[in-house]
């Protein structure tokens, strides 16, 4: 039977409203073909304004959705109410954090469970996003949770068991870079820099160093180090600096450190 939505969001939160916001701003879906469910009312007043239909009611998504998007907490999951026709063959797709397919199963048996990991920068079109389709076998259902993310985030398409890692770079990813970013600023402000100007030439360079990284395909990001690094000049002494001081192996334990968490989650919910 045809649904009367093409997809119906679960959680009317800041991820769910930057996905929703992608899509209808690209065109692939238009605002009447979507529902948003939450027990918040101001959630639900701000995806109204963005010209979607509304309820408080979950089973209204899986009942009238072609694609149900579940953008909730984890710990949220087990409170959305299970569907008493929990044996249908929903199309769910999940940016859960934690939370396997196989547990989702556990309440939708003959569900085809897409599982994604989006980060924060998706809310200004620049996000990246690892996706495991495979239960995804029809071509279109693959193509349609491409289209959903790609309108304002690059895709990567891998296995689940690879989404911890994900994790680990891109999801949490963001927090890293601030952190970074946090330290260069603060060391130009305390030589003279205003604020306002050591934070517009850090997060510049930030932003063009990796368009450069991705621009330059036949380049490994040593030889681009390399490039900046003039010999006797002022750059490579930064570097010495970063590589004594053990930069590269802090990151690997950071990474690390997140990768086991996420896996500790998965257990926990």
């Amino acid at each position: 039977m045809e649904k009367k939505f093409k997809l119906g969001v679960i959680g009317a939160g800041f991820m769910s409203g930057a996905i929703i916001d992608g899509v209808i701003s690209s065109g692939a879906i238009s605002p009447n073909q979507i529902i948003a469910s939450d027990i918040n009312n101001t959630a639900l007043d701000r995806m109204s304004k963005k010209g979607v239909s509304v309820t408080d009611k979950n089973s209204d998504i899986f009942l009238n959705s072609e694609y149900v998007l579940l953008a909730i907490k984890p710990q949220s999951f087990k409170d959305i109410g299970v569907m008493t026709r929990s044996e249908e063959n929903f199309k769910i797709i999940s940016i859960m954090a934690g939370v396997p397919k196989a547990k989702i199963k556990r309440y939708y048996p003959n569900a085809a469970v897409a599982r994604c990991m989006p980060n924060t920068p998706c809310s200004v079109g620049y996000g990246a996003v690892g996706i495991d389709a495979s239960d995804f076998t029809a071509e279109k259902d693959a193509e349609f949770v491409k289209t959903l993310f790609s309108s304002f985030s690059k895709v990567v398409f891998l296995d689940e068991n690879m989404l911890n890692v994900v994790t680990g770079v891109s999801g949490s990813g963001p927090a890293y870079f601030y952190l970074f970013l946090k330290g260069i600023i603060d060391a130009g402000i305390k030589r003279g820099l205003s604020p306002e100007a050591a934070k517009l030439l850090a997060c510049n360079t930030m932003i063009g160093s990796g368009i450069m990284v991705l621009n330059n395909h036949d380049k490994s990001l040593d030889e681009l180090i390399d490039a900046v690094c003039s010999k006797g000049g002022t750059t490579i002494e930064a570097i010495k600096v970063f590589k004594e001081n053990g930069l590269t192996e802090t990151e690997d334990k950071a990474v690390e450190a997140c990768i086991k968490r996420a896996a500790e989650l998965e257990k926990e919910v």
